[in-house]
């Protein structure tokens, strides 16, 4: 070490500028390499469909969109702030490589399911998960409000892996409490993702068959991609987000879910407001009795 120190200290102005140049240069490919996350070029695409993408009504799409191995796009109604990437469209070979490296993130992601803890046959509304890997061998049902909670920490990841198809009923919403910096959160759907209506969702979603959101569904922090089939927008918002995981390695299995049962949040309020009440009625009915 001493000697590598030295040899560094006695360089040329010329040399030691070419070394730090050097540094520099390996030092930005690194954060480029991190920055890039999991879904690799795919996380750029506010929507990337394979066989079409289709839309009806006013949608907005925060990042960019794309359609491979299929070309056809409809435009009409949508406020693109991206890049739109076709077969024949914009530079070759952007949207034929992001579904590459989606589909390499499906299949590292799919290779957590024997880690996962099962949530099969529970319907997710009502839970608070946090940091780790869920899984559904069939079916997923989101019917309310589920929660992911990062408590607070930073580069977590949550998984869920779905072995045929994900379904969100009309007015649904997943919400994200305290995050910390670069959480990512992956839906990894085995079969069709549907979107009910007014969904308020959040998360990366990879549909090996395809993506329905049904009238003003949204996507606040994440992709939505299908492998095989097409992408079909009614009215949506979505903005890219949620995918700064660079690896699947060290990932765990989620821990048991907590669940709120319907207006649990009210009742919990409801009983510390009135426990203090009731607490000062029996000291005054006990003095009273005295």
């Amino acid at each position: 070490m001493r000697k590598l120190l030295s040899k560094y200290l006695h360089m040329t102005a010329g040399k030691m500028k070419v070394f730090s140049l050097g540094l520099l240069i390996l030092s930005v490919l690194a954060v480029n390499a991190h920055a890039q996350g999991i879904l690799g070029t795919a996380g750029s695409f506010a929507v990337l469909g394979a066989s079409a993408v289709t839309n009806t009504g006013s949608t907005t799409l925060n990042g960019n969109l794309g359609v491979y191995s299929g070309s056809s796009i409809g435009l009409t109604g949508i406020t693109l702030h991206g890049t739109e990437y076709t077969p024949t469209i914009g530079t070759s070979g952007v949207a034929q490589t992001a579904q590459s490296d989606a589909s390499t993130a499906y299949s590292s992601l799919k290779g957590l399911s024997s880690i996962g803890y099962s949530l099969t046959g529970q319907d997710l509304g009502g839970m608070i998960l946090g940091a780790g890997v869920y899984t559904f061998t069939s079916s997923a049902q989101l019917t309310g409000t589920l929660t992911l909670n990062f408590a607070g920490a930073s580069n977590e990841t949550i998984v869920i892996d779905i072995g045929s198809t994900l379904t969100t009923a009309s007015g649904s919403s997943v919400s994200i409490e305290n995050a910390g910096s670069n959480d990512s959160v992956y839906w990894v759907v085995g079969s069709t993702a549907t979107l009910g209506t007014s969904t308020s969702f959040e998360g990366n979603i990879i549909a090996l068959a395809s993506d329905t959101l049904n009238t003003g569904a949204t996507d606040g922090c994440g992709s939505v991609i299908a492998l095989n089939g097409p992408v079909t927008l009614q009215g949506n918002t979505i903005s890219t987000g949620c995918n700064s995981a660079t690896t699947t390695q060290g990932l765990g299995p989620g821990g048991t879910p907590t669940v709120v049962p319907e207006g649990g949040s009210t009742l919990l309020y409801l009983s510390i407001l009135l426990l203090p009440i009731g607490a000062m009625r029996a000291f005054r009915f006990r003095r009273s009795s005295c």
